[in-house]
């Protein structure tokens, strides 16, 4: 796989696409910006380009408008935090594509920064539509993708819009260091490896576990997942959280890690209550009750869990232990986000929700690494071919 990075471009005076990814959370008026990781997460590159005097054309999609314009959803809050950030002015559209856009992008003076609108105002966006990504193109002379949590999907803009500039293509600064710190974990990662899966449903991590069983020595299971896992294996689970159509696949996926001799740890007791709204009943427990439902994993299943990270060499987490946005149900995503913190090992923070939960904890300096791409580095540690990461190859 031959891809250029940016600072491979001749960017001098040259306009310069830089697909990035703003999608953070606004306020509830969506006025400002109430987490800004992924906006700072994009500043290496940023000023990479403006030292070089690249005329910078940012673009990127935020929430889920449907196609069509939503003024809560607009990026302009998130362009105004990037103006404090670079202590500078950014331009901003009223829409990514148009006559204004390519007025505004044709007048941009080297180390200027113009922000298009969000791109999912355009339906054309998601549906990776050729013509959309075409009017992309006029807007600028080169292409450079910094957005790695947007990689595994086929939106014009990611897998469509690179492929036009052939030969003036590059992955960002930020899509380098996290193909080096995934692409670890792929190759020779150091043993103990162990692996933290958690989230709500195993159909969402089946391709990754499968992919782990060849690699780590040991797996976590936690999460609403393992009362599936808890099932297969013939525990009565209550009325916890149960995927029946993926019983078979748990077993399968137990029989696998036998088979690979790794040990596989789930949980021994619980955090339960008899509805995640219900936090007056919430108690500790080994066992649970019909009516009740595991919502967390108990302190005995976080000291359990704790060991066995604490002599690992290299940690991968993805997904959190419980309800972990409800304080009653947060203590094992927490006691675990601690222990990984603790550990010497190479660790690694495969975004999403357990990246919230490490930001949450102010955690972040303490792990090797914090990926900005759930879905995406889950893809990539699956071994699956990414699509915007394809789109850059150089033939």
């Amino acid at each position: 796989m031959t891809i250029q990075s940016v600072s491979d471009l001749d960017v001098s005076g040259k306009k310069v696409l830089v697909r990035v990814d703003f999608n953070c959370p606004l306020s509830e008026d969506g006025s400002t910006v109430a987490d800004d990781t992924r906006i700072r997460a994009a500043l290496p590159t940023i000023r990479m380009l403006r030292e070089q005097g690249a005329k910078i054309i940012l673009m990127s999609h935020l929430g889920r408008p449907g196609g069509k314009p939503s003024r809560s959803l607009s990026l302009e809050a998130c362009g105004a935090r990037l103006a404090e950030l670079l202590e500078c002015d950014i331009l901003h559209t009223d829409d990514c594509i148009g006559w204004g856009a390519r007025k505004l992008a044709q007048e941009l003076g080297s180390e200027q920064i113009l922000l298009l609108e969000n791109l999912r105002f355009h339906a054309a966006e998601k549906e990776g539509d050729a013509r959309f990504a075409e009017q992309l193109a006029e807007l600028g002379d080169c292409y450079v993708s910094d957005a790695f949590g947007t990689l595994h999907r086929r939106d014009a803009s990611v897998s469509v819009l690179p492929t036009l500039f052939e030969g003036r293509r590059a992955a960002g600064l930020l899509v380098k260091h996290e193909l080096q710190q995934l692409g670890s974990l792929l190759h020779g990662p150091e043993s103990p490896y162990v692996a933290i899966v958690g989230g709500a449903k195993v159909s969402d991590k089946i391709g990754v576990l499968e992919a782990l069983l060849k690699r780590v020595d040991a797996v976590i299971i936690g999460g609403a997942m393992a009362y599936t896992f808890l099932s297969a294996q013939g525990v009565d689970v209550g009325s916890s959280r149960v995927e029946e159509n993926k019983l078979w696949t748990a077993k399968k996926i137990l029989t696998r890690a036998q088979e690979e001799q790794v040990e596989v740890l789930l949980p021994e007791d619980h955090v339960i209550s008899t509805g995640i709204t219900d936090i007056e009943s919430a108690r500790v427990s080994t066992d649970i009750p019909e009516g009740w439902m595991g919502l967390d994993i108990g302190p005995a299943t976080v000291e359990r869990f704790a060991l066995q990270l604490r002599d690992a060499a290299t940690i991968l987490w993805n997904g959190p232990m419980g309800v972990f946005e409800t304080e009653a149900f947060a203590a094992g995503t927490e006691g675990v986000a601690r222990a990984v913190a603790r550990s010497k090992a190479f660790s690694v923070v495969g975004g999403g929700d357990s990246a919230a939960a490490v930001a949450r904890l102010a955690l972040q300096s303490e792990m090797s690494h914090v990926s900005t791409g759930g879905g995406a580095s889950l893809e990539f540690l699956e071994g699956k071919q990414l699509p915007g990461l394809s789109a850059l190859e150089e033939k």
